[in-house]
């Protein structure tokens, strides 16, 4: 049994690979052309070719799970989404699985995920180069330290990353941010005190970022819950398809109006109010957790 499930687990990675490369190739001549062809009438159609080319990968990558794993995914909450919304995608983080898993339970079913990615990340071999022309936006961050020492910096990441997002003004998309900022473990739980059972603390900086980043054009979030039975797997065995059932909720929450609008760096009183609506999220999504950890 332990031999069939390593052979799914090789098999699912070689048709993942070969699925990627053969993808790769057409991803990369339309970022040429999006280079060489400017014009906004131009640059339309190279990113609707480009959302198309993406969606045979994911299909792919999905028909390969599909043909190598048993695991059962209990989904609930997809119904009423649309592609023609914008979504900022909340998530608990147990293992690398998680994005594969968003992808079976969600994909069709909203715009193309996108991720903020930090400047240096376009210098990646091959994968720079696509999330470019897939028009990820990347962000220029500054340090605390480096506003301290150059106070005119004060608010330029935000525009930088606004001007990344300008494209997403006519094109939908669903940005996916992980605000526990890392993977869930029984040790970083310890060490941090989290108030909550089965979550970490989220990190609502990053969130509130992001958020006045789309200046205003994201309205609702969809808070998704990942629940692995009998736990979170390592990577390599949710690829072998060792993995019995995996639960997933998803919830739509509309962002009350006044967290639409505010400068959390700057607002003590907006950031407290912000910081106080993740954690009622957060509160409502771990007592979710227990639930269905209890079978309900």
């Amino acid at each position: 049994m332990h031999h069939a499930s390593t052979m799914n687990g090789i098999t699912a990675i070689v048709l993942m690979f070969v699925n990627t490369l053969f993808w790769a190739v057409p991803v990369h001549v339309l970022a040429l052309a999006k280079l060489l062809v400017p014009g906004e009438r131009w640059q339309r159609r190279w990113a609707r070719a480009l959302m198309g080319t993406v969606n045979c990968w994911i299909w792919g990558i999905l028909a390969a799970l599909k043909l190598t794993q048993k695991t059962r995914y209990r989904i609930q909450g997809i119904e009423g989404l649309s592609t023609s919304q914008w979504y900022f995608i909340n998530c608990n983080h147990q293992s690398w699985s998680d994005v594969l898993v968003l992808l079976v339970a969600l994909h069709g079913h909203v715009p193309f995920f996108k991720f903020f990615l930090k400047k240096e990340l376009f210098w990646i071999p091959l994968l720079g180069t696509a999330w470019w022309a897939l028009d990820y936006p990347f962000m220029k961050r500054y340090s605390r330290d480096a506003l301290e020492r150059n106070p005119h910096l004060k608010g330029r990441d935000l525009q930088t990353t606004r001007e990344a997002c300008e494209k997403y003004r006519h094109t939908p998309v669903s940005i996916l941010n992980f605000i526990e900022g890392t993977r869930f473990t029984p040790e970083k739980h310890a060490n941090q005190h989290s108030p909550y059972r089965h979550l970490l603390m989220p990190k609502s900086g990053g969130f509130a970022f992001a958020l006045a980043a789309m200046d205003g054009r994201i309205t609702h979030i969809l808070d998704v819950t990942i629940v692995y039975s009998p736990g979170p797997p390592t990577f390599w065995d949710y690829l072998c398809g060792r993995l019995p059932a995996v639960d997933v909720r998803v919830r739509k929450l509309a962002v009350p109006p006044d967290i639409l609008q505010g400068d959390y760096q700057g607002d003590p009183v907006f950031k407290d109010r912000f910081q106080a609506w993740v954690r009622d999220v957060w509160e409502e999504k771990d007592r979710l957790i227990e639930r269905i950890r209890k079978g309900g």
